[in-house]
C-alpha cells in the first residue's frame, strides 16, 4: 500500500472518531429522526454533512471495515461501495494495509 492509500485509511478512521462522539452526544439527548455525521471519506478537507438515523450509523459501525461516505466521495483503489442510499453510502475496505488500518483504529474493538 502506498502512502496515500495510508493517509487515506487514516483520515477515514479519524473522521470515524469525531462520528463516534457525535452519535454519543445525539444518544444523550435522545435524538430521534435524522442526525447529521460527517462524510468518513478519506479527504482530509472534507466537510460534507452526511443524515443517517442513529440506528443506521449502528449498522453501518457494526462492521469495522466499513464507513459511511457523501455519495460519490469512495476511493476506488482503497475500498469498494457495499451500499447506496439516497443521502449516503457504505465502503468496505479492501484486504490489506486499510483494512488493518481501519480494525486497528476502531474505538470499538
Amino acid at each position: 500500500m502506498d502512502s496515500r492509500q495510508q493517509r487515506v485509511a487514516k483520515n477515514e478512521a479519524l473522521f470515524r472518531q469525531v462520528n463516534e462522539r457525535i452519535e454519543e452526544v445525539n444518544e444523550k439527548l435522545d435524538s430521534e429522526g435524522l442526525s447529521d455525521f460527517l462524510c468518513e471519506c478519506g479527504d482530509d478537507d472534507c466537510t460534507t454533512p452526511i443524515s443517517l438515523t442513529l440506528a443506521e450509523y449502528e449498522d453501518v459501525r457494526s462492521v469495522p471495515t466499513h464507513f459511511a461516505i457523501a455519495l460519490g466521495h469512495e476511493v476506488v483503489d482503497v475500498e469498494e461501495v457495499i451500499s447506496t442510499g439516497d443521502r449516503y453510502a457504505v465502503v468496505e475496505k479492501y484486504a490489506g494495509e486499510a483494512e488493518r488500518i481501519a480494525v486497528e483504529t476502531d474505538p470499538r474493538s
